[in-house]
């Protein structure tokens, strides 16, 4: 693979392309987060998309690009889900035929919203448990077809779509920026924006940011190699990939000053936080920009912070699991197995004794089903402050309640809940 890395003058002319399918998306100050972290935090808006995300961007640069012999043989791609949409938008803008590569484990939203965005011009393969399953069949179909792959981030046309929005934000943004911060997937954002900030605003920090379960830029960049993550959490499945790309990792080597990695479950309460101070919706993999300023207070104080909210293609059914992710990451839920004392009453004495003022059971099951008065039994409660668990586990000792917490022994944890 030859060496490449993005020419200003492409991502210019890129600008120019996209004006017909994206919306030059605000630089808004958000109050609420300048206040909580004491600095001038300003949100790009890339979820007001038509499709919802930055990925139309890098998708309609590629597609656009190619002759009308290669248009007319149809495109490939594989996608978690934003470049789907991208690229199912693309096709019916541009009218050619597409075959798009999902994960089985896509929100549904997401594939309705590829179906709604391509209509007659797509159609849509579910393949496999990840984004790589799913590109892996992609390129071979490709391959066998003639078509043309389409790369969700490993492609110079991709990579200098998402360039636009560095373009943008140092257009829109009248003050010095000290710190630019970037979601990380396979790395094209991250390389296409890192590379125009760097050039044209060279004091600017550039930070990337990567789920904990999927770290798979941090690997390469810490092994100066791009390697393959064995397994992954698919939990922020806008960024969850197993492999950053041969071009990005090496442009992201150059351009970004320090990679971050953010548990999933800030991951949650951030998406709870925008959504309940801001009403703003975003997916897991569009928060993260913002769920890594918790981690970086100390530094940001006082400073102008860019964040790019990448995308808002959250499926509802989720909300839930974001729910309770959240609460096990604020220490606000809990899991026992718990052996109840066998004695009338225990059950009512746990609920009346052991239980704090604003404590409320939320998950209650006997474990050994076949002998209830026996058995132990999977007790989930939500305790009103971070502080709970101790008093908690104190008051269950002195009533001679036998329990064993499961938040800390993962495997069993996955097992029983």
């Amino acid at each position: 693979m030859k060496e490449y890395y993005p020419q200003m003058s492409e991502i210019v002319k890129a600008n120019k392309k996209v004006q017909d399918v994206a919306v030059e998306t605000p630089l808004l100050k958000n109050l609420n987060l300048s206040k909580r972290h004491q600095a001038n935090i300003y949100l790009k808006r890339e979820d007001l998309q038509l499709v919802r995300s930055y990925k139309i961007r890098g998708a309609y640069n590629k597609i656009s690009s190619l002759s009308k012999e290669n248009l007319n043989k149809g495109i490939v791609c594989a996608s978690a889900g934003n470049h789907a949409q991208g690229v199912a938008y693309s096709c019916q803008k541009l009218k050619c035929f597409g075959s798009i590569y999902m994960p089985e484990t896509t929100p549904r939203q997401k594939i309705n919203q590829v179906k709604m965005f391509g209509g007659e011009f797509v159609e849509i393969f579910l393949i496999g448990d990840t984004f790589d399953d799913a590109s892996s069949k992609a390129i071979s179909d490709a391959k066998e077809s003639g078509k043309t792959f389409i790369h969700p981030f490993d492609d110079p046309k991709t990579i200098e779509g998402q360039g636009t929005i560095g373009l943008e934000i140092l257009q829109q943004c009248s003050e010095p920026i000290d710190y630019v911060i970037l979601p990380i997937g396979g790395g094209g954002l991250a390389s296409g924006v890192g590379a125009w900030i760097k050039e044209f605003s060279p004091n600017t920090k550039i930070i990337g940011v990567e789920p904990a379960g999927a770290p798979s830029m941090k690997l390469a960049l810490d092994n100066k190699c791009n390697l393959a993550l064995e397994n992954i959490d698919r939990f922020v499945d806008g960024a969850a990939v197993q492999k950053v790309g041969d071009y990005t990792w090496k442009i992201c080597d150059k351009v970004l000053d320090d990679v971050l990695i953010v548990p999933e479950g800030l991951i949650c309460s951030t998406i709870l936080r925008l959504y309940n101070e801001d009403a703003i919706v975003a997916e897991p993999a569009g928060v993260m920009s913002i769920a890594v300023l918790d981690l970086m207070a100390d530094k940001i104080k006082g400073k102008n912070v860019v964040c790019v909210l990448s995308g808002s293609n959250n499926d509802i059914t989720r909300m839930e699991e974001i729910k309770e992710r959240s609460l096990l990451y604020e220490g606000l839920k809990h899991y026992f197995i718990v052996r109840f004392p066998q004695r009338s009453g225990a059950l009512k004495e746990f609920v009346n004794d052991v239980l704090d003022t604003g404590d409320d059971i939320t998950h209650f099951e006997y474990y050994k089903k076949s002998s209830r008065e026996k058995g132990p039994a999977v007790i989930g409660i939500e305790v009103h402050e971070s502080g709970g668990l101790k008093r908690l586990q104190e008051r269950m000792r002195e009533r001679n309640f036998i329990f064993e917490y499961l938040n800390d022994k993962a495997d069993l944890f996955q097992l029983i809940v």
